[in-house]
């Protein structure tokens, strides 16, 4: 009888995150899992003593690439417009895991400003700090406007079988950029 082939968290964890991105959250369940792995369910509920512990797991994986994906942005481009392109680029390619991520209840933080202090969104400010060459508490006024623009730009995209216009996102995005860094100069001049 050959050997029995092991299945280790990590390909359980892929395979989550390859059902999520193809049929969405409601689609993942050990029957699921079992199928794509080739294997019986008894792998994944021995890693995972429960499919909610599995979930989180998959959350904080989906996480990871989605931050991978924002800090992917080309030199010569501002980092804070190519973070913030990136992000709703990353909904009209990725939609469920888009939907996973920002509209499934699983995020461990309870609000937005939570989400801005997370140390997952760290690099992210790091890298928008220093192409902006702002304090930390400007940069971080900064992003909030544009996050708040992004997200909802990428939402609709996500959620909506829309034509995705990288030029007119840049265009739009590029406004609301060249506001908050307006908005935020202007309130430290009136100090």
């Amino acid at each position: 009888m050959p050997p029995r082939v092991k299945i280790t968290k990590e390909q359980i964890l892929d395979a989550a995150v390859s059902i999520i991105r193809a049929s969405g959250l409601d689609s993942l369940n050990a029957r699921a899992l079992a199928q794509e792995l080739h294997c019986s369910t008894q792998p994944i509920l021995y890693a995972f003593s429960t499919m909610e512990e599995l979930k989180r797991a998959a959350y904080r994986r989906v996480d990871q690439l989605h931050t991978e994906y924002l800090l992917n942005t080309p030199p010569e481009r501002n980092p804070l417009l190519g973070i913030g392109l990136n992000y709703i680029r990353f909904a009209v390619e990725e939609p469920r895991l888009f939907r996973f991520l920002f509209q499934s209840g699983y995020a461990e933080e309870k609000n937005l400003l939570e989400m801005i202090d997370s140390a997952e969104l760290s690099p992210v400010l790091d890298a928008m700090q220093e192409g902006l060459g702002m304090d930390r508490p400007k940069t971080r006024d900064v992003f909030l406007t544009l996050a708040l623009f992004a997200h909802g730009y990428a939402s609709i995209h996500a959620n909506n079988t829309l034509t995705y216009d990288e030029s007119l996102a840049a265009a739009h995005l590029e406004r609301a950029f060249l506001g908050a860094v307006a908005a935020v100069s202007q309130e430290e001049a009136s100090k």
